[in-house]
């Protein structure tokens, strides 16, 4: 950004108050000075202001507990109703509308091509109608449509879902998938129902529904990217071949319900089974210590989930939610509980979690980023149920995972984790002549995890009717295992690229000390 201007006006009332009735914001966006930028205008109208007391039809909505009130059709009206409605002052600054601009832009060749390939990127579906208000279905995630893994070999994936323009209140997604080397077909399938009418995705803000999703798919152990699809095209080139993985038959029944003052609640009925493979194998341990292969075991788990973030803004997609405000402090708590023998579950098992995060900042010196986590099984369960560390196999930078740590080269039963992220905003680079008018910026990270693995399941101290642990598995002293790095961000306005190194277990087989991770991330 290279510049922005502000200009407000007031009027005042017989009473002296100030009422805002214009509100003109322009901003200049620039890659760097010797480049031509862009344009931006956002102008907001007031007029009729009104102190009444509410009566009547006014006086229904303004009980509603959404701090914000949109009409269900207002981001699809047509070209005579804001001719009809919009203010002169609006109309002589703005005579040409958005559509009739970008229909301009589209007659043109690389703009339409570039738009078509960007858009695709971002958002990762494409509509079946080039009319958004007719448009019922998307085809997507197209990131995902071609990936691979040691397991699956070339894995080529199909999907998509429902709009609201579909329906509002129902909603179907999913997807196909096969690997040429294993030659097996997986498959998702979800139907939810939506009790609130939901006007541009599935997932709007506050989500009130109920979910039912049934898979059968490859399980990764020890990798879950919480911000991205697994089959995300940009994690398909890794560091090491990615071998522990079991495949995984899982239907879920939740219902989700999301409240304005930023507290919601879940609950989870699910029933999973999870096979066997050569990779990771099932070898239970009997009385005399001899061990028997299983094919697979069967769990029934009702999980509660519980999440408050206060003041918590973010930007809406058809998929996630990007954080708009970091600032807002944000709670996570989770308990998932099984019995033995009910419903079909192989093994009593207890597991709670909570996590904590939130944004610091420190004025001109720049900003730090917490996320802090703590988690404990309170049962006797196979290794497949226990605390597997979040490795990250690829080149990417993840948040919330371990560049240099390998899958399933620890687990735990109990752990606390922290990952901590200073964003500097230049303080160094500013200072040196030829750098600064990169406008660089320094990251600096600081990520680690302590666990530990009780007695009940450390097959040193007795593992009848637990599994062998994989070869590679070990367990974490009483030292945690830390990571830090060094980046560079806002290169290019857009890119990111971390220098990463392993502090301590340095003499693991097979690890990676140290490596580049970059991300990409638009910044101004």
């Amino acid at each position: 950004m290279s510049g922005m201007t502000i200009e407000q006006t007031f009027e005042r009332t017989p009473d002296d108050t100030r009422l805002l009735t214009k509100d003109d914001i322009r901003v200049n966006f620039k890659l760097s000075e010797k480049t031509k930028g862009m344009y931006a205008q956002r102008l907001i109208l007031y007029s009729n202001h009104s102190f009444l007391p509410p009566s009547g039809e006014e006086a229904r909505i303004f009980e509603a507990s959404a701090p914000v009130i949109t009409q269900q059709e207002a981001y699809n009206r047509k070209d005579d109703f804001w001719e009809a409605n919009r203010p002169e002052l609006a109309r002589k600054k703005n005579p040409n509308s958005v559509e009739k601009l970008m229909a301009r832009l589209r007659s043109v060749p690389v703009f339409y091509i570039t738009e078509k390939v960007v858009t695709t990127l971002v958002s990762g579906y494409i509509p079946t109608n080039k009319d958004p208000r007719k448009n019922q279905f998307d085809l997507g995630p197209m990131n995902s449509t071609i990936n691979g893994n040691a397991i699956e070999g070339a894995r080529f994936r199909i999907g998509g879902g429902t709009t609201p323009v579909f329906n509002k209140h129902w909603f179907l997604e999913g997807y196909m998938a096969y690997g040429t080397r294993d030659h097996k077909l997986k498959y998702d399938g979800l139907v939810e129902y939506s009790f609130t009418p939901r006007a541009t995705y599935r997932l709007d803000y506050p989500i009130h529904s109920l979910r039912f999703e049934y898979m059968y798919d490859i399980n990764k152990l020890g990798q879950n990217y919480m911000y991205t699809s697994k089959d995300n095209v940009m994690l398909a080139i890794r560091r090491k071949k990615d071998t522990h993985a079991t495949y995984l038959r899982r239907a879920e029944l939740t219902y989700t319900r999301e409240h304005y003052n930023g507290f919601s609640y879940g609950l989870v009925l699910r029933n999973f089974r999870e096979y066997a493979t050569p990779y990771a194998p099932f070898n239970r341990i009997g009385a005399d210590d001899n061990a028997t292969s299983v094919d697979h075991y069967d769990m029934t788990e009702l999980e509660i989930k519980l999440r408050y973030g206060k003041d918590e803004k973010f930007y809406q997609t058809r998929t996630q939610r990007v954080p708009i405000t970091y600032d807002a402090l944000i709670f996570n708590l989770s308990h998932v509980m099984a019995k033995k023998g009910l419903l079909g579950s192989s093994y009593t098992y207890q597991r709670t979690d909570i996590g904590m995060q939130k944004r610091f900042w420190f004025s001109a010196f720049g900003y730090l980023d917490v996320i802090v986590k703590a988690g404990k099984i309170w049962n006797k369960v196979p290794y497949p149920l226990l605390i597997l560390p979040n490795a990250n196999l690829t080149y990417t930078i993840q948040p919330e995972t371990y560049t240099n740590m390998n899958a399933m080269e620890f687990i735990n039963d109990e752990y606390a984790s922290w990952d901590i992220t200073y964003y500097m905003n230049g303080n160094l680079f500013n200072r040196i002549p030829l750098i600064k008018k990169l406008k660089w910026r320094e990251v600096f990270c600081f990520r680690g995890l302590w666990g530990h693995l009780t007695d009940k399941n450390n097959l040193a101290y007795g593992g009848e009717g637990l599994y062998q642990f994989p070869a590679e598995t070990s367990m974490l002293g009483r030292t945690p295992y830390m990571e830090a790095s060094v980046g560079i961000e806002n290169i290019f306005k857009f890119l990111r690229i971390d220098y990463v190194w392993r502090l301590n277990y340095r003499d693991n087989p097979d690890i990676q000390k140290r490596g580049i991770r970059c991300t990409m991330r638009l910044s101004f």
